[in-house]
């Protein structure tokens, strides 16, 4: 996982997101910038960058952490340099013809190649970088490292906070595309790289946590043992029976509380009105259920 998604990383920044003048937040994004600015290569830009940032991750995350990190760090430096030494800085999405001025809004001169699949597209661009860097972002943290630079500093907010880790990453790195803005003076830049964090962050959720949506229902019911039996027989799941008191009458209720995925939520809320159709449900979205029958329990 960790070297797919550094190579991922490297295609997805290199191909797709630098000739189009984005800069989607981490080292890389300003790495983007300054090659654009100041030619030099994105990755020697990056390193110089990550370098501080990785010290400072090994001390708070652990020398484990440290270790798999300054591995992805490096894998993403050298899949970078090769492909900017041997591709260039340019894009998949053009049609492929050698040109002699540049085309408004891409950082090439020339495309010394041709037969290209796509004629330009800033959208199209955008949704496929956005594909790329969150596939190969969640490889990476599912390894139980990171891709260096500012994703280090999303990872520490996770170990402190528990917000999801797509959502710090965009939050980290959408204060970093306005650097587009700044440096290019195009309104369009900041906007289609912020699209490309949001598509990002949410392949990244799914990459790590996975595509299965679980279901949290709780059940007040006047008819518990048949509930209880259908959830047990029926749908082979387990659950917790609590009883309780209601606000208005004072009269004590009985009540489920059950985890289930998309598919047995669905059989069960059926068949509830045909057990006790005067029964009281409520169902939330639950983004992450670990322990016996679920996902396990982290060991660190």
């Amino acid at each position: 996982m960790l070297i797919v998604g550094s190579a991922l990383f490297a295609v997805g920044d290199v191909m797709f997101v630098n000739p189009y003048l984005m800069a989607p937040g981490g080292t890389y994004g300003l790495s983007n910038v300054f090659n654009t600015l100041w030619p030099w290569k994105i990755s020697l830009y990056a390193i110089c960058m990550d370098v501080p940032l990785l010290i400072v991750g090994t001390l708070i995350l652990g020398p484990k952490f440290g270790f798999k990190t300054i591995l992805s760090t490096a894998l993403i430096f050298g899949f970078t340099f090769v492909l900017e030494s041997v591709w260039g800085y340019n894009p998949v999405i053009f049609d492929g013809k050698i040109m002699d001025t540049p085309i408004e809004g891409l950082s090439m001169v020339q495309i010394p190649h041709d037969g290209g699949w796509f004629t330009p597209d800033y959208f199209l661009n955008t949704v496929v970088a956005g594909l790329i860097y969150g596939v190969a972002i969640g490889l990476i943290f599912r390894s139980g490292a990171t891709s260096g630079g500012s994703d280090i500093i999303s990872m520490i907010l996770h170990k402190y906070t528990k917000i999801s880790l797509g959502t710090l990453v965009m939050i980290v790195d959408g204060c970093i595309t306005l650097s587009t803005l700044v440096a290019f003076g195009d309104i369009r830049l900041p906007i289609y790289s912020i699209i490309i964090i949001v598509i990002e962050g949410k392949v990244i959720d799914l990459v790590v946590d996975g595509m299965k949506s679980y279901k949290t229902m709780f059940i007040v019911t006047d008819n518990i043992e048949a509930v209880r039996d259908y959830i047990l027989n029926d749908l082979k799941r387990g659950g917790t029976y609590m009883t309780g008191k209601g606000l208005y009458k004072g009269a004590e209720r009985q009540m489920i509380y059950v985890t289930l995925d998309r598919a047995d939520m669905v059989k069960l809320k059926s068949n509830l009105h045909r057990i006790d159709p005067g029964a009281f449900v409520n169902i939330m979205d639950s983004s992450e259920i670990l322990g016996t029958g679920f996902k396990a329990l982290p060991k660190e």
